[in-house]
């Protein structure tokens, strides 16, 4: 969730000077993009979400004593007390960087694992947990220590002067009002880092947009919000809700959601630093103090703007980081659940830095005969039903997101995996774990909703079900079998 703040709550006089400092700092940033020197070593990175559960799955609000068990600077704190985030360090995709990945993030997590059992919790990659109740939201005790969630707390529900509505429609219906933002702590996700150059981020960027769809409906892994089966990808709506600043008046005249897809392609990412400034109002204006505003290197620092940007919650978010000798831009990818297993996140991650890969350097952009609308519109199809979706494509038309990934989008992934450099046999591992789970339409989502539905078939009811699902998904979730190879109970 970012760095710290010092203060719970703002004045009038802090907004008013946050503000000066955020033009000041969009300023800065314009003339530094045009005349600076970045780093050019093309890394990727990933950061985990992780939920924790007690023995029978219900949330384990301890992650402060885990954290301090696992003892481990790359997990770190999230916004809920049942919340923990494993942060991996930069490495390169080319060779076997996606192997290496995929190793270290199963030792990283087989340590975490046991020293959260030794505070009796058990790590669960799941994109919400489950066994989730309306409960959890009736005080504060979900919430992790800290003043920057209290004060993203506060200010959320300041900006809205009211209860947070919370409406989802899918295969079933929920709609009550949330007391505080709670629920976005249920959604824990999977963000890639894509390391770019300022003239590589808007086609970058646009390309991430086309295949947002295509991207969610194979990962999809989020069915299930407070005992109720929702969207195949829930995470997409309810994370859009949850932190909405807007009351309803401000949501009927059109005003953007801090949640957002975007609503135009791009020619730099200067672009969307300044949407971000131009349409959302300050959460957290704390300035920074004012011992220097750049680097040794002599990049702009920033505190101010970079501060701002954690609080617009794009799926496709930029990343400006000073760095300490020599900044750098990065792609944030935010849109993908957690889990199901390690090499289906590596699997999950491959197909996006293959097809970014290919997509960004065409002759012809997809995004220059795709209206901006229908990469949303694919987008929104594939949370709702997955690998069920139909969506639009240029030049084919309306197709199945199946038949558009197996056909399509897994050869152009497995041209830019080799344009990377990637190991061939990597390329087929990982491509393989796609395509057969694309064949078998059995993604982490797929799996919860036929699971959860035999448990109830056998009388149990839907607590008692989502408890024994979470247990097998948990056993399962230990093996690192891919999630379309794993039984129905």
């Amino acid at each position: 969730m970012g760095a710290e703040v010092k203060s719970k709550t703002f004045s009038r006089e802090q907004r008013t000077k946050y503000r000066q400092r955020l033009l000041e700092n969009l300023e800065t940033l314009a003339s530094y993009l045009a005349t600076g020197q970045f780093a050019a070593t093309g890394t990727i990175g990933l950061e985990l979400e992780l939920n924790l559960a007690n023995a029978d799955f219900s949330p384990a609000l301890r992650n402060a004593a885990v954290l301090e068990a696992i003892a481990d600077p790359a997990f770190q704190t999230e916004l809920g007390a049942f919340n923990i985030e494993l942060n991996h360090p930069a490495l390169s995709i080319a060779g076997p960087g996606l192997k290496q990945l995929e190793d270290n993030l199963r030792a990283q997590l087989n340590r975490a694992n046991e020293r959260a059992a030794e505070k009796n919790a058990d790590i669960l990659m799941i994109g919400i947990l489950p066994t989730l109740k309306r409960g959890l939201l009736e005080d504060m005790s979900w919430l992790s220590p800290g003043k920057r969630y209290a004060a993203l707390n506060t200010s959320v529900l300041q900006a809205r002067g009211e209860d947070v509505l919370l409406e989802l429609r899918g295969i079933e219906s929920l709609s009550f009002y949330a007391k505080n933002i709670a629920p976005e702590a249920a959604c824990t996700s999977v963000q890639l880092h894509l390391q770019v150059q300022p003239q590589e981020f808007a086609p970058v960027w646009n390309a991430a947009q086309v295949i947002a769809g295509p991207q969610v409906a194979l990962a999809a892994n989020s069915p299930i919000f407070m005992e109720t089966l929702l969207w195949h990808e829930t995470r997409i709506e309810l994370f859009k809700q949850a932190i909405d600043t807007r009351p309803p008046e401000m949501r009927n005249q059109g005003v953007r959601p801090r949640v957002w897809f975007g609503e135009r392609w791009i020619t730099s990412i200067f672009d969307l630093f300044e949407e971000n400034v131009r349409y959302f109002p300050a959460l957290l204006p704390e300035l920074a103090r004012s011992t220097g505003r750049h680097t040794v290197g002599g990049a702009p620092l920033l505190p101010e703007l970079l501060l701002h940007n954690g609080t617009v919650y794009r799926w496709n978010r930029p990343i400006y980081d000073p760095g300490k000798d020599q900044p750098h831009l990065r792609l944030e990818n935010r849109l993908l659940p957690a889990g199901p297993t390690v090499l289906d996140t590596v699997a999950n991650a491959a197909f996006f830095f293959g097809l970014v890969r290919v997509l960004r350097t065409a002759e012809r952009p997809l995004w220059t005969r795709m209206a901006f609308k229908t990469a949303a519109d694919n987008f929104l199809a594939c949370a709702r039903t997955g690998l069920e979706a139909t969506v639009y494509w240029p030049g084919i038309g309306d197709m199945p997101v199946t038949e558009l990934i197996l056909r399509h989008l897994l050869p152009m992934a497995a041209n830019g995996l080799e344009q990377l450099g990637v190991d061939g046999e990597l390329i087929g591992r990982y491509l393989d774990v796609l395509r057969t789970r694309t064949q078998s339409e059995q993604n982490g989502a797929a799996w919860q909703i036929a699971a959860l539905r035999r448990f109830e078939a056998s009388g149990l009811d839907r607590s008692t079900a989502l408890t024994e699902m979470t247990r097998h998904y948990w056993e399962n979730m230990h093996t690192n079998q891919p999630v379309h190879t794993w039984p129905l109970p």
